[in-house]
Order: structure tokens, then C-alpha cells, then sequence
């Protein structure tokens, strides 16, 4: 198993976060972190399936159910539990399937964890203090800014 290592920037971006009490904890936890807490969670026999794929906390923002089986998650019980507890430690809403995409997103934590949820040196050293500075009120927005343009007038 590798060993990440984190640049004294992105420590001082990871104490920062976690002085904020809306940010979870688990999102920094390590891939050792994530596996103990498989295991208490009734699953060790899954612990290799996510030190195997280098899961990690921030990994966990991303990972969907959808994705389990590809990992050696099959078992559909299991899937619904991780993915409930996932969502848990993360204190993200549970998907509400009959809700529009036109609306914007209900959580700013939710989409702070998001943009997390991938690496680079921008995002690793983002707090989310400076995301609510650099989004004062993130909405969602088309993926294109001319999309009105590219319609045909008539």
C-alpha cells in the first residue's frame, strides 16, 4: 500500500478545514482510516477491497454504488448499507430521485465537497472558507455559458 504524503500547505489547508465544523472529519481520512472504519462497520471482509483501490477519504466523496461490484462489493444489502454510511459520515443528503436538475444544488458543503473530491495543487490547498470566497453563492450553471447562443434564431 502506498503512503500519501501531504505537502505543509495542504496540512495547513486540512487543519484549517477541520477547525470548520461543517466539514467531516472522514473527508480526510486515509486509506488505512477508511478500511478500519469498513471494518467497524460489520464489513472486514471488504477492508482489502478499498485498500486494494487506494480509497481514501476523499475518494469516498466520489465513489458511487454503481461502482462496488468493480471493487468486490456484490452483494446488494452490503452496497445500500456502505453507501447509506458513506453518505452519513460525509452529512450528505440522501439523493431525492424525483427532484428537477434545473434546480440549484441545496448544500454548499455538497458542492464544496465536490470539488474536493478530485486532486491538484488549486484544490488541495482550498479551504472551504476560500471556496465561499471564490463562490460567494454557487448555483449550478450550464456547462455552457453561450448556450442561448448556439440555438438557432428564428
Amino acid at each position: 500500500m502506498s503512503v500519501t504524503h501531504v505537502s505543509p500547505t495542504e496540512s495547513a489547508t486540512i487543519v484549517e478545514d477541520l477547525k470548520d465544523e461543517r466539514i467531516p472529519s472522514a473527508m480526510y481520512w486515509t486509506v488505512e482510516q477508511v478500511a478500519d472504519w469498513i471494518d467497524e462497520l460489520g464489513f472486514p471482509h471488504y477492508r482489502n477491497c478499498f485498500t486494494t483501490n487506494l480509497i481514501d477519504g476523499r475518494m469516498l466523496i466520489r465513489i458511487e454504488a454503481s461502482a462496488f461490484p468493480r471493487i468486490g462489493i456484490t452483494d446488494f444489502e452490503h452496497i445500500k448499507i456502505i453507501a447509506k454510511s458513506i453518505r452519513d459520515i460525509l452529512t450528505v443528503e440522501e439523493p431525492d430521485w424525483t427532484r428537477s436538475i434545473s434546480l440549484p444544488p441545496r448544500s454548499d458543503l455538497g458542492m464544496y465537497l465536490e470539488v474536493k473530491s478530485v486532486r491538484g495543487k488549486n484544490i488541495d490547498t482550498m479551504t472551504m472558507q476560500q471556496f465561499q470566497q471564490q463562490y460567494p453563492d454557487p448555483k449550478w450553471r450550464p456547462p455552457l455559458a453561450n448556450h442561448c447562443l448556439i440555438l438557432p434564431h428564428n
